[in-house]
């Protein structure tokens, strides 16, 4: 199969770009390396059935010369990180929105199947539930730019359900912090990769609040199979799928582990939100995928546990990240181990308690 994936040179995408050279198919990739990396995709350039094209999404054009060339596009392209859509919103609205519907116009015009890329951030301000895909989005007032990621995004999938209901067949998949080897050392919106970083220089590991909000983290080999899966079961079309580990940690314990981890030295500290992200800066004591339509209809369950993917992601980064003291050097961590699947009731356990959960909104 002919194989379309739009930002193939970020992290996730290039992932993916592995994954799907790996089964066989012929890939191109669309990305304008504002945030993708070539080195993340080198091993596949100049190769048979691959063809990198450096350009952006908002190339009406290119992009819909890419689209009639292939069989199925994974859209991934996007303005991502919280830190960079509250510095820049306008640039981000017009990448995610205009972006998205170049992508879908093209789609339609040939009619391609697509995979769309979301992200948990449409849910907004959680109640403290684990999110399921219809469950509400509360958003804070459109005077505060954080919001704007979560709206672009949303306005991506209202598009998508849109050209659906015209029989274009579409699926979304919203991703819950996913994490791995590539991850940009610069952070965008990742609070692994910033907390890793900083432990690797030996810098303070920036706990933003009092640590007590929870998020779930997914390794990447995850976040791609469940990504593959939405583009390949005819039951996924029309349909969007929570795609993430349904486990829990508080920020606090994640920086604490990541630190025992590297070995590091970095006293742990805390930040206030405004001097990362300004003033009248909202986010979410809790987010918490419930994953159970894309187990039932996908057959999804993650296969990493947190301190396996981890100590992989840690060794890739020492390596890697050019501000690293490279202390230590990288051990060589044993292949990952299939831990799961679980019950689904073991699966949804928090690993914290309900106290934790009520803290204070922070990091995503």
């Amino acid at each position: 199969m002919k194989i379309l994936v739009t930002g193939g040179a970020g992290y996730i995408g290039s992932n993916l770009v592995d994954a799907l050279r790996a089964s066989g198919h012929d890939v191109r990739v669309l990305d304008n390396l504002s945030v993708g990396q070539i080195e993340n995709i080198a091993p596949h350039l100049g190769a048979a059935g691959f063809e990198f094209i450096c350009d952006s999404i908002l190339n009406a054009e290119a992009v819909d010369k890419l689209v009639s060339q292939v069989d199925l596009v994974y859209h991934l392209a996007a303005a991502v990180g919280v830190r960079y859509i509250v510095k820049d919103p306008l640039n981000a609205i017009l990448t995610n929105v205009r972006g998205t519907e170049n992508v879908l116009a093209s789609c339609s015009r040939y009619w391609k199947r697509l995979v769309i890329a979301s992200t948990s951030e449409v849910y907004g301000k959680s109640n403290g539930q684990m999110l399921s895909e219809t469950a509400d989005r509360t958003l804070g007032p459109t005077s505060v730019n954080r919001w704007s990621y979560s709206a672009s995004k949303a306005i991506d999938e209202h598009l998508a359900w849109a050209y659906c209901g015209k029989g274009l067949p579409v699926s979304v998949v919203r991703y819950f912090n996913s994490y791995g080897p590539r991850l940009n050392e610069d952070g965008y919106g990742s609070v692994i990769a910033n907390f890793i970083r900083q432990a690797l220089c030996d810098e303070p590991i920036t706990v933003h609040g009092d640590g007590r909000q929870t998020r779930s983290f997914t390794y990447v080999t995850d976040t791609v199979k469940g990504t593959m899966l939405a583009g390949e079961r005819p039951e996924a079309i029309g349909e969007v799928f929570n795609i993430g580990d349904p486990v829990e940690i508080s920020v606090s314990e994640l920086a604490k582990l990541i630190k025992g981890m590297t070995r590091s030295g970095s006293p742990i500290i805390s930040v206030p939100y405004e001097d990362y992200y300004g003033q009248n800066f909202e986010d979410t004591p809790r987010r918490c995928p419930d994953i159970t339509k894309a187990a039932t209809w996908l057959g999804f369950e993650p296969q990493v546990q947190l301190e396996d993917g981890l100590r992989h992601t840690i060794d890739w980064c020492r390596e890697h990240y050019k501000s690293a003291n490279h202390k230590g050097s990288a051990t060589t961590s044993p292949p990952l181990t299939v831990v799961r699947p679980k019950s689904a009731e073991a699966a949804r356990t928090p690993a914290v308690t309900a106290a934790d959960a009520a803290g204070p909104a922070v990091q995503c």
